[in-house]
């Protein structure tokens, strides 16, 4: 008798995938930058340096390290404007951590 595999199975790629994120959103000030972003975006505001450095309590190099760090877990892109750069929220990336998550169950 053969036993089927499970289709919720995680797969590498998605361990992977849950791990990144997941160490990106580790530090409670990236949680928070990076809820102030897709909150912004929601409303269809741009976000840029300037305004996240002004809604935190932390220096310019402090925000720009922790926005870096969500960057590299792709939940985060970067639009360049002239000498601004513009962040959004990868709804796609969170989308795929997100059920990436719920095979946990």
């Amino acid at each position: 008798m053969r036993l089927r595999k499970e289709t919720d199975e995680m797969q590498e790629e998605e361990v992977l995938l849950v791990a990144q994120v997941s160490d990106a959103l580790a530090h409670p000030a990236r949680v928070q930058i990076f809820r102030y972003i897709y909150a912004a975006n929601r409303n269809r505001t741009a976000v840029c340096n300037k305004d996240v450095v002004e809604a935190f309590s932390y220096s310019q190099a402090t925000i720009s390290q922790h926005i870096k760090k969500l960057v590299q877990a792709d939940l985060v892109q970067v639009r360049k404007d002239d000498r601004y750069s513009y962040y959004y929220v990868n709804i796609g990336m969170l989308g795929k951590y997100l059920t990436a998550v719920k095979k946990f169950e």
